[in-house]
């Protein structure tokens, strides 16, 4: 039966999001060896852009934990197709989600102080989350390699924790 594969990227402050179809086909693992290195890659900037712009302690704590572990799982992702022998495969959820986070970047680049934290913080709740649904409910269940849904499955129990973590921080910024 077909099947209709959704990621939404949920990058702005009012959750809006975009969601992008894939081909009826599940994705393969070479798209979604791409997809989440590509998810990884637009946390990374996204913490990047927390550092150089917030004077918040929490913020700037959380933003270097998410260049640290998302940057730790993609070496390890990276490291794995390599071992395998896998060509990470660009698609249009890969895609999509570069071009929208590219320009939600550019829009919180426009914000300054807690405006910034605030939007940094509500993203990194509402993206993980997104991250988080994608990866229990289509990229772990599709993926075919043993070592791949491993690594996935190792990454969503991170992530879980991020989520949390920007909850955390959401909270205390809202006081």
């Amino acid at each position: 039966m077909p099947r209709t594969f959704t990621i939404a990227a949920a990058l702005m402050l009012a959750s809006a999001s975009v969601a992008i179809a894939q081909p009826a086909a599940s994705p393969t693992d070479a798209q979604i060896a791409h997809i989440a290195y590509t998810a990884g890659l637009i946390d990374i900037a996204a913490a990047k852009q927390a550092l150089a712009k917030s004077k918040n302690p929490d913020v700037i704590s959380f933003a270097k934990e998410m260049v640290r572990d998302h940057g730790a799982v993609n070496d390890q992702a990276l490291a794995l197709v390599k071992k395998l022998h896998v060509t990470p495969q660009d698609n249009p959820t890969s895609k999509a989600l570069t071009a929208a986070a590219a320009q939600h970047r550019a829009d919180y680049a426009r914000l300054s102080g807690h405006a910034f934290d605030v939007a940094y913080a509500a993203n990194e709740v509402a993206y993980h989350k997104t991250v988080d649904g994608a990866l229990a409910d289509t990229l772990i269940p599709d993926s075919q390699n043993a070592e791949l849904k491993s690594l996935l499955q190792t990454g969503l129990k991170l992530f879980q924790m991020h989520e949390q973590h920007a909850e955390e921080v959401v909270a205390k910024l809202g006081k």
